[in-house]
């Protein structure tokens, strides 16, 4: 489908829906218990997108001659969907009831990205390693009697988003005060497989995202997700208080703590290793503990260079101009953009959750971030999330080797389970501190991590 065809039918979709930011601005202070209920779609933050039965007849998209007798399980194990913490109808969280001007649908909410199971457990804030969007968006039944296919791709492996991709596109169709405009290129390029990054690492940084592009204290750094035609520029302004209470909320959040036994003699001579070996770009742990919001030049790091040379200057120059970059901070001045081309070395609490690693999640656990040698070059996984599907000894996914790259014959869905590093945006290269280390060095250091 062709782009400008495909914005202009969701335009037209938008006038089924109404943004729940309607009403006056407030003016309280952010609250982190809003915060909270606003991440899972309390308020919905977007009007519908699906019709209200789709969720119940999302399998006729499946090839099945009739719905699965555990449907519910049967559709989150389809698309990484995890059950709620909380109640939600019945849907899987990340998908909630939203009204729109002539009844209610379903919308997606932050929790279909922002909500991961790892290990048996589901934690809020940790980054969706299992979520298939772009069959979910492909196969879910829209206002009408069919699907509606997004206008640009959402996922090329399954458990990783086109997140920068699809900010820049949506920007095209935005002047600077984000009034919708006739469509203007900003180059955007799709092949970019960002993994999610975990929600508390926000309070220790001063940049965020993957490059360190946006300052951490801003709120409406986090706010470009909403561009959609759903919204109108006035729709979006609106919603600047409750994404102020969902930034104080993030920064409530707490790692989770690592569920197996830890040696901690062993622990303790790797934390040694770590301190001469990682801290300087990881920073320090424990009361005392810095993080010095340290981004590693492209040359320093030599990981995967697209999505750090994606962004091109036209995008620069647009986004510098939009409402989204005019924030103050509290001194009166703007929030700064960073330019410097490389990567965030994140902080390191809850590390044995967010697997897999890399801004592109092209490593499946920590040992293999620590020997660059011993890095899987082609692999799939089962995308479970139970304990078994844990890599204990490595800290990080059980993944399944292959000795064959994508075949273009294979079905899309079964192609995104498969992680080919040879892929554009998909390079598990660079990032080669760790070669220098012995092998119990390198398990020293990963007894370490499981104690943050």
């Amino acid at each position: 489908m062709n782009r400008v065809v495909a914005i202009v039918a969701l335009a037209l979709l938008a006038c089924a829906g109404r943004s729940l930011a309607d009403g006056p601005e407030r003016k309280e202070q952010p609250r982190a218990d809003r915060g909270r209920e606003a991440v899972h779609g309390q308020p919905p933050l977007n009007p519908p997108v699906w019709a209200p039965a789709a969720y119940e007849n999302a399998w006729r998209a499946w090839g099945l001659k009739e719905k699965p007798s555990n449907y519910d399980t049967t559709y989150r194990e389809r698309y990484g969907l995890h059950a709620p913490p909380y109640e939600n109808g019945g849907l899987p969280m990340g998908i909630h009831v939203a009204p729109g001007r002539f009844g209610k649908g379903l919308a997606g909410d932050c929790l279909l990205c922002h909500a991961g199971s790892v290990a048996g457990k589901t934690y809020i804030g940790l980054g969706n390693a299992s979520l298939d969007m772009q069959s979910l968006f492909e196969e879910m039944p829209a206002f009408g009697t069919a699907p509606l296919p997004p206008p640009i791709r959402l996922t090329n492996v399954r458990g990783t988003v086109e997140a920068t991709a699809v900010v820049t596109f949506l920007m095209e169709f935005r002047n600077p005060d984000l009034s919708l405009r006739l469509h203007k290129k900003l180059n955007v390029k799709g092949n970019l497989c960002e993994d999610v990054p975990a929600w508390w690492h926000l309070k220790r940084k001063k940049t965020m995202y993957h490059t360190g592009s946006g300052h951490a204290r801003s709120v409406r750094t986090m706010m470009p997700f909403l561009l959609s035609p759903f919204n109108s520029a006035n729709d979006i302004k609106k919603l600047e208080p409750i994404f102020a209470d969902i930034q104080d909320f993030l920064l409530t959040l707490e790692p989770p703590k690592y569920p197996f036994p830890i040696d901690r003699g062993l622990a303790a001579r790797g934390g040694a290793i770590f301190s001469e070996n990682c801290a300087k770009c990881h920073g320090t742990y424990g009361p005392e503990g810095k993080y010095p919001s340290k981004v590693v030049p492209l040359d320093v790091i030599g990981t995967d260079r697209s999505l750090a040379e994606y962004t091109k200057p036209e995008f620069v120059k647009h986004y510098a101009a939009s409402w989204f970059a005019q924030e103050k901070d509290p001194y009166g001045k703007p929030f700064p953009l960073q330019t410097i081309r490389g990567y965030q070395a994140p902080p390191l609490e809850g590390v044995w959750a967010t697997a897999p690693y890399f801004h592109n999640g092209s490593v499946p656990t920590v040992y293999h971030v620590l020997n660059s040698q011993a890095r899987p070059k082609v692999f799939t996984r089962s995308f479970g999330t139970e304990k078994e599907d844990y890599d204990i000894d490595n800290l990080g996914l059980k993944v399944t080797l292959l000795n064959h790259h994508l075949d273009t014959n294979t079905p899309a869905r079964e192609r995104r389970k498969i992680y080919d590093t040879t892929q554009p945006g998909r390079g598990n290269s660079g990032h080669t501190f760790g070669d220098a280390l012995t092998d119990p060095e390198r398990r020293a250091i990963i007894e370490y991590l499981k104690t943050l």
